[in-house]
């Protein structure tokens, strides 16, 4: 026996059991991995959460699946590290404090690097790393003690060591590009970091006039006001339209410059008139073709979007949506304006942090990734099979991204993060260098200035999987966990993250960093729609652990976890109905464990068990199988729904049911009825424990195996266990009962109200099923049962019931025949006449366009129940002859 008595409290209450287990298993350093070790590693890094972040439903998610494998790997007696940690977050975290100076009535600039850096310091161990006691609270089996923030000592380290590796070979430099530029934040972001929705917008077609006076080019936009930094007019060499203009130039209606027309394919003839302004400076096609023709680059914003000083003076000072409309305003002016079109959809960037409309910008020098010598390796490591993607569509995806990826720009104008590693001297000389030089490496001068900028969050996120294992150090963790054995992510980051660390690990460590990468689906609510607080849908999943347990909302974000599935919805009574499993594997345990007297779990001899026992054992190997398959592949809600069936039906409404009357048998029969049953729940607790970790270990403690279900072993498989004899009879057991409690539900016969039965099957099956009459009985409720060989059809007045093994006849009088048929057929025609209104809307091309996803959808789940009713009508009317 361990820490606790056998017997369990009438009720399963979650808040006294999660926190006592919660501490105990951490204090007891079950976690706690080892390196180096002689067991086969498992290793999983947690994606790490931003400082300023509280637990949402994606994380919950995200940890429940990563608990899963590890609790599993654990228990297989593998080495296991599940090492935590959490991200600085660059511009969450600085917008965050600076929010808080400005209540106390303090700008940053006034306050000053060091000063306000301090104050993020002091913020981040005040409030910082909430979400770690939140992700505690669910039961993360993680080994704490290794906890990691990415700017601690060692991860500071490893992101200037990668920074200058990837300088000396030429992955990184300085130059001017233009970027995806943040007026709001006020920093350059990557490719990545930009959402591209559709918005709303403008098409606005204008006229250029040709310099010599001949006529005019018309050119189309979505963005009117970048023309007061258009520096050309490009067409398709091919479009027979522009070829004899090529060469030559067009005269700005504001400034007078002259831009030149220059032929460049990327020009889309189908696109406008065919012919298109050329922004360089605020537009990567248009950046892309002045490179190729020579146009040269004219910058109209600041770094708030507002127009500069270098256009036409009457905009100066405006922001890009007055400019937008001033610029438009003075084209009409000048009878300029062809035409407008709004609203006119396209697709627009956004900021992925405060969603600010992005402006592509010229902002000087910064730093970038230089991709090309990466991006191949990264690909090639997914083609070949050394990075598996689950589900595996998504090789295609990240193949395709890597194919189209561009450098990657890692300056950052924010004052919080890792800062660039760079030290510039008065004579332009530039410095990179892992510690704070002393002096240029060129000119050997004493004055050096650091760059300002700091680096893309992402760029030390993405060495996170060997980072925190000690790298660039030749440490035992990092020998031992490295490459990591899988990662669990959403697909929103695949891009961002994932990408990024298959190329920094090949590169710098000169492996992958994981074996597998799981990609899951959003959490989306019952209806699939995003939660937001303006829908009112959101679940808070503190709440939830507040109100249902963290086993309940672990087992039923697991269960919702189908593989492949995009969007995974949620709610809250599949929660409360995950609740209600934990109670009622509680209420079995209690059952099981009143009944169950030994020291140890075993089965008692093979001889001595009956064909309902052989039965439970077959059906918990099928599920062991089942469970084992699943988790190896990955599926978490294949895995869940193969226990949730055992447990619930197999074992609670099966098993004990039939069990019962030997429970209350003789002292050998109840002892080996309860050692069976024992030995099934305990290795069944086991199986659930990855997903639902509480319950389990509380129950399980009262079996006194061990110190802890964390640390049990596995269940092991039975070959022998498996006898399909004796499912089948069983098979026809359930359905004999089952067919008569639809019955009674059907027709609403008392549940109370007991009658004879006849039961029509072949003879062999019969002789059998005939054995187990009396459990028959007291399940379904009969009173005198008998078997009759097939073909033997039913007599006068008899209802039959149709099961596949054969028949199941019931006496006249149980209810009403007539009346019961009379009703069923005015349901059947009103539920008809409802079915034709509903499909006729569903089959209406306007209705699915234009109603709201959420309704057409609860339009089409109402036919699907209408449908499934009416054939339910119909059979029960055939029952009734």
């Amino acid at each position: 026996m361990s820490e606790r008595t056998r017997e369990l409290s009438p009720r399963y209450e979650p808040g006294a059991v999660e926190p006592h287990w919660a501490k105990a298993w951490v204090d007891r350093g079950y976690f706690h991995a080892t390196s180096p070790s002689e067991r086969e590693p498992y290793c999983i890094v947690i994606p790490p959460p931003n400082v300023t972040g509280r637990l949402h439903v994606g994380h919950a998610l995200g940890r429940t699946l990563e608990d899963t494998l590890i609790r599993r790997a654990r228990m297989q007696g593998k080495e296991t590290l599940w090492l935590p940690g959490m991200d600085h977050a660059g511009i969450a975290t600085q917008v965050v404090v600076e929010r808080e100076l400005r209540k106390e009535g303090i700008d940053r600039r006034e306050l000053g690097r060091e000063a306000f850096i301090e104050r993020v310091w002091a913020w981040k161990e005040q409030y910082g790393g909430e979400i770690v006691d939140q992700i505690k609270r669910m039961g993360a089996s993680c080994d704490w003690e290794r906890q990691r923030f990415t700017m601690d000592e060692g991860l500071s380290l490893a992101v200037r060591t990668a920074f200058v590796r990837w300088y000396e070979q030429g992955f990184i430099y300085r130059g001017e590009r233009l970027v995806n530029w943040c007026p709001t934040d006020q920093t350059g972001l990557s490719d990545s970091e930009v959402e591209h929705e559709e918005v709303d917008g403008e098409l606005v077609t204008f006229r250029y006039p040709l310099s010599d006076g001949s006529g005019f080019v018309e050119v189309a936009t979505t963005r009117v006001e970048t023309m007061l930094g258009d520096t050309g007019i490009a067409v398709h060499p091919n479009d027979e339209r522009y070829r004899a203009l090529v060469g030559k130039t067009v005269r700005h209606p504001f400034d007078g410059r002259d831009i030149p027309i220059v032929a460049d394919a990327a020009v889309d003839p189908a696109f406008g008139t065919g012919a298109v302004k050329v922004t360089p400076a605020h537009d990567q096609t248009d950046f892309d073709i002045a490179q190729r023709t020579g146009l040269p680059l004219l910058n109209i914003f600041d770094a708030g979007a507002r127009i500069n000083a270098n256009v036409a003076e009457e905009f100066y000072g405006l922001g890009r949506y007055d400019a937008r409309e001033a610029v438009r305003e003075e084209l009409h002016k000048l009878e300029l304006l062809v035409r407008e079109e709004r609203p006119f959809r396209h697709a627009v960037g956004h900021c992925y942090r405060c969603h600010s409309e992005i402006e592509p910008w010229v902002s000087g020098l910064q730093w970038f990734v230089k991709v090309e010598g990466l991006k191949e390796t990264a690909k090639q490591a997914a083609l070949d099979g050394r990075v598996r993607f689950t589900p595996e569509r998504w090789t295609r995806s990240y193949v395709t991204w890597l194919d189209n990826l561009r450098d990657w720009n890692i300056s950052r104008q924010l004052w919080w993060g890792h800062r660039i590693p760079a030290w510039y001297c008065p004579d332009g000389h530039v410095t990179v260098a892992i510690e704070d030089p002393a002096a240029c490496s060129t000119c050997a001068g004493a004055e050096l200035e650091q760059d300002p900028d700091v680096l893309d969050t992402w760029f030390s996120s993405q060495l996170w999987p060997f980072s925190t294992l000690g790298w660039p150090d030749d440490t035992h963790d990092l020998r031992t966990f490295y490459p990591n054995t899988v990662l669990v992510t959403g697909y929103e980051i695949l891009y961002l993250w994932v990408a990024r660390m298959i190329m920094s690990g090949l590169s710098l460590v000169g492996d992958v960093p994981f074996r597998d990468v799981v990609i899951h689906g959003l959490v989306r609510d019952a209806h699939g729609r995003k939660m937001s607080k303006s829908l009112g849908n959101v679940i808070d999943p503190i709440e939830m652990i507040d109100r249902y347990g963290a086993d309940a909302l672990r087992f039923s974000l697991a269960r919702a976890a189908t593989g492949g599935q995009q969007d995974i919805p949620l709610s809250e009574d599949s929660i409360e109905g995950a609740r209600n499993f934990a109670n009622k594997i509680w209420n079995a345990a209690r059952l099981v464990l009143g009944a169950f007297e030994d020291d140890r779990v075993e089965l008692p001899p093979a001889e001595r068990r009956t064909l309902a026992e052989r039965w439970l054992l077959s059906r918990h190997q099928a599920c062991v199988a089942e469970v084992d398959a699943a988790l190896d592949a990955y599926l978490f809600a294949d895995a869940a729904q193969a226990i949730f069936r055992f447990l619930w039906s197999e074992f609670c409404d099966w098993g004990l049911e039939i069990e019962k009357g030997r429970l209350d048998g003789g002292p050998q029969e109840r002892s080996d009825a309860a050692a069976l049953l024992a030995w099934v729940l305990e290795r069944t607790l086991r199986l659930l424990h990855p997903i639902m970790p509480f319950v389990t270990e509380e129950i399980w403690q009262r079996f006194g195996q061990g110190a802890s279900i964390s640390v049990a072993a596995w269940p092991e498989h039975h070959a022998e266990h498996v006898d399909v004899d004796a499912e089948g009879v069983i098979e026809a057991v359930q359905e004999v009962v089952t067919a008569v409690r639809r019955f009674r539900a059907r027709h609403q016969v008392a549940p109370g109200r007991r009658f004879p039965a006849r039961v029509e099957l072949a003879r062999d099956l019969a002789q059998s099923v005939e054995p187990l009459a009396e459990r028959i009985e007291r399940l379904a409720g009969l009173e005198g049962l008998t078997f009759v060989d097939a073909p033997s059809g039913k007599l006068a007045g008899e209802t039959t019931v149709a099961v596949t093994v054969g028949a199941v006849y019931l006496p006249p009088g149980l209810f009403d025949v007539e009346a019961e048929r009379a009703r069923l057929t005015k349901e059947r025609a009103a539920l008809d006449a409802d079915l034709v209104r509903v499909r006729g809307k569903l089959g209406n091309d306007g209705f699915v366009a234009k109603a709201p996803p959420e309704v057409v959808a609860g339009e089409r789940e109402k036919a699907s129940r209408m449908a499934q009713r009416l054939a339910e009508i119909d059979a029960h009317l055939a029952e009734l002859g």
